[in-house]
């Protein structure tokens, strides 16, 4: 009897904190280095407005003349378009300017900061 309580306490436990570790491990900007930014000029390849992340993926030439697709993440849609982001706001083949917190391993991944368009609008 004392076994199975010990059992059910445990299961409670771990029940409780498990939601609690999921959402600070999914918020967490560890990946990035969040005291860096970077911008980059690119084409825009896709932008991907899906919960819980938007992402825009896009062409940067590098001098070497290699073409590197880079993935920046964003909010979610619904404090996107708080920010005046939209489903529409970018569409393959617009040329953007990229400012992001990049990946702290080096890949072409970051956390984006702002876009700039072709027109001069700023979102962030």
């Amino acid at each position: 009897m004392r076994n199975l309580l010990r059992l059910l306490a445990v299961a409670a436990v771990t029940l409780l904190l498990a939601p609690a570790m999921s959402l600070a491990g999914h918020h967490s900007a560890a990946t990035f280095d969040t005291k860096t930014e970077v911008t980059l000029k690119g084409t825009v390849t896709e932008w991907l407005w899906f919960n819980p992340h938007c992402f825009l993926r896009f062409d940067v030439k590098e001098p070497s003349g290699e073409v590197k697709n880079w993935s920046a993440e964003t909010g979610n849609p619904t404090d996107m378009t708080k920010r005046g982001w939209a489903r529409t706001s970018l569409k393959p083949g617009d040329q953007v300017t990229v400012t992001l917190q990049p990946a702290k391993n080096g890949s072409p991944v970051g956390r984006l900061t702002t876009v700039v368009l072709a027109s001069g609008q700023t979102l962030k």
